[in-house]
């Protein structure tokens, strides 16, 4: 057992320096029609898209729940109704939880 996490871990290792970027920049290459491009291709995003993109995605999986619910309402009744406003309630609490915490400042 010692044998094997030691392999997988020096697998790891070998994996990680065969594939690392190094840390001087990348030659530019054929792109855009030979335009040198804006920025370094592994550059990151600024960290205050990825609040806004948390937002997106509780809300795409907010549509993933009301596709279902919409075909299931008029069989089920009043019970699903309440239980949708119900979800739809607490996304709301945390969006203007998120709100009032600053994360959807873009300054």
């Amino acid at each position: 057992m010692l044998a094997l996490g030691v392999g997988g871990a020096a697998t790891a290792y070998l994996v990680h320096r065969s594939t690392s970027v190094a840390a001087s920049s990348l030659p530019t290459l054929p792109f855009l029609s030979g335009w040198r491009p804006p920025e370094h291709a592994l550059s990151r995003f600024h960290a205050r898209y990825y609040p806004l993109t948390l937002m997106f995605l509780a809300f795409d999986v907010e549509m993933l729940y009301m596709y279902p619910w919409a075909t299931v309402v008029g069989r089920v009744g009043v019970s699903a109704v309440v239980e949708m406003f119900a979800f739809l309630i607490v996304l709301m609490v945390g969006v203007v939880w998120a709100w009032r915490e600053g994360a959807l400042q873009w300054t």
